[in-house]
């Protein structure tokens, strides 16, 4: 019994021993205890609370919760980033961008809040100099690849930061080479850095749009013209339902005099920006270069032989298209319905009905680029 006692009486003692070192050390470090728990869990309260905002679009409060958040609990890069959006959509850009750089001083790692600060200082505050900083710090990150079958990967979203980041270089750099319209020796030192950077975005991501496109627009800019149709060309091929290439296309072409060529491609970006509705300003611009093509066109004498040879094959070619289009396979319920079936269009009761046929062709129509040929070459391998 008597060990018995002992061994109690020396728990209860280290027991007291620990009660009275846990209060000393609450006592001596009340500042730590007060700054990294209760202020933190009062911030990730009011972060929480500001999440819930943001989620329901209710942003004034969500500035007020994150503000009272970030204060307690200054290390909340997520509430930066998201109160950088804000800032953002109320075009209040310096107040975004110390947001931003907040966040990705709390995270260096935090691609996103990097790339959408280098994204408003260039495109809307001008500050090329610190945008490009910041892209190339995305460019410079290292991060563990990890691959996880079926579970995790974060190989493509680093290739794709890195492809992404590129792209803005390029697009900062354009913008910075307009700046310098009086000093044509920058303007182009800025332009092929842009060209630089494009390409090394396309090898990364090759199928991207926007960056064919802009390689195309910088390109044309410094008078490269071929690689431009090329460009323009490609990324036709990839999203042909854009209107912006087959616009710029048809702009080079009318510079290079190719009008026939030029006409087709402006008539395609009327159709898809009508198809938009939605910018009138656009279909104003597309409508006056259409209509200067045309005047331009048929101003030219070669344009009007070339006119005059065209309908004498077209009038040579309308008997054959009777003769081809009775021949369309008719079916005896076909008869019944007044439907006629081609292998693309379906003509009911003398209209055109859209079919999925109809759309693929359209699309492959829109897809093409005849000019392509114009700008390679023979020694082009």
């Amino acid at each position: 019994m008597r060990k018995g006692c002992f061994r109690r009486f020396i728990s209860a003692i280290f027991s007291l021993l620990v009660i009275a070192g846990i209060a000393a050390a609450i006592y001596f470090n009340q500042g730590f205890i007060k700054t990294h728990i209760i202020n933190r869990a009062k911030g990730m309260y009011y972060v929480h609370k500001g999440d819930e905002a943001y989620r329901k679009m209710k942003t004034n409060k969500a500035i007020k919760f994150y503000n009272k958040g970030l204060k307690l609990f200054p290390g909340h890069y997520t509430a930066w980033y998201n109160l950088g959006n804000i800032y953002v959509s109320y075009e209040d850009y310096y107040s975004a961008l110390y947001s931003y750089s907040q966040a990705f001083k709390h995270n260096p790692k935090m691609m996103i809040a990097r790339m959408n600060y280098g994204i408003v200082a260039t495109q809307k505050l001008g500050n090329f100099d610190i945008a490009i900083d910041q892209f190339n710090k995305i460019v410079k990150t290292k991060r563990k690849l990890l691959s996880i079958p079926y579970i995790f990967n974060n190989r493509v979203s680093t290739k794709a930061n890195k492809a992404i980041a590129y792209y803005n270089i390029g697009v900062t750099y354009r913008l910075k080479s307009l700046y310098e319209n009086e000093d044509w020796e920058k303007q182009r030192k800025y332009l092929a850095k842009a060209i630089e950077n494009y390409k090394k975005s396309l090898k990364i991501a090759p199928k991207s749009y926007d960056t064919l496109y802009n390689l195309g627009i910088a390109y044309h800019i410094a008078g490269r013209y071929d690689d431009a149709g090329i460009q323009y060309c490609k990324a036709i091929e990839v999203q042909p339902m854009s209107y912006e290439a087959h616009y710029n296309l048809a702009v080079l072409l009318r510079r290079l005099r190719y009008f026939e060529e030029s006409y087709e491609e402006i008539e395609k970006a009327a159709t898809l920006v009508s198809a938009l509705n939605q910018n009138s300003a656009q279909q104003q611009y597309v409508a006056i270069v259409m209509n200067d093509i045309m005047r331009t066109m048929y101003g030219s004498e070669e344009y009007r032989k070339q006119l005059k040879t065209f309908l004498n094959e077209e009038k040579s070619k309308t008997a054959e298209h009777i003769k081809t289009k009775a021949k369309a396979k008719e079916t005896k319920e076909d008869k019944e319905k007044g439907t006629v079936t081609t292998e693309s269009v379906n003509l009911v009761n003398g209209r055109v009905v859209v079919t999925e046929e109809l759309d693929k062709a359209i699309l492959k129509n829109f897809g093409k680029c005849p000019a392509m040929k114009l700008f390679t070459h023979d020694d082009d391998d």
